[in-house]
């Protein structure tokens, strides 16, 4: 191709794409172009990003205080003792009970502070009472009696000799 030189003439290149045009007049279109963007606005760093996942919009929803939800009643209501009776321990000999009866701790804690004459609650005192019969029909079960040290003053042989008087003896 034939090389052509540079010329300052300013003129049309090409072929106009629309004839009616005049070179003078602005396009005009029935629909503005959106704008190209490029990179992000201003200030969007102090912005908070909304993620349009469901994620969010479920965190929106939520409680933000933290524990149960559940609501608390501010008046006590009495309420009979409904509670679920312990399981008792089944024992094959009455003897074996006894055992257990005379082990527990509770019980022996508790017949300390009786014995400091220290006041117990209603529920310690029926627990002691209940045990305390179960006791005694176990040792009647087993034929155990009880000694109170009284018996032992009875049967002193040396109170015998202070009740002696030495002018029966004498003639």
């Amino acid at each position: 191709m034939a090389r052509s030189k540079k010329s300052r003439k300013v003129g049309l290149i090409g072929v106009r794409k629309d004839p009616d045009r005049k070179p003078g007049q602005k396009r005009q279109e029935s629909t503005p172009r959106p704008k190209k963007h490029k990179g992000k606005p201003a200030g969007n760093r102090h912005n908070v990003e909304q993620s349009e996942n469901g994620a969010s919009k479920r965190r929106e929803n939520q409680d933000p205080r933290l524990g149960s939800k559940k609501p608390i009643p501010l008046v006590v209501k009495k309420t009979t003792m409904t509670t679920t009776p312990t399981q008792k321990k089944k024992f094959a000999t009455p003897s074996e009970e006894l055992a257990a009866l005379e082990a527990d701790q509770r019980l022996a804690s508790l017949l300390d502070k009786l014995d400091d004459d220290k006041q117990l609650t209603k529920e310690q005192q029926t627990y002691v009472n209940e045990k305390m019969a179960r006791h005694r029909i176990l040792c009647d079960l087993l034929g155990i009696v009880e000694d109170d040290g009284e018996d032992d003053d009875e049967m002193d042989p040396l109170d015998d000799l202070d009740a002696i008087d030495i002018n029966d003896f004498k003639n």
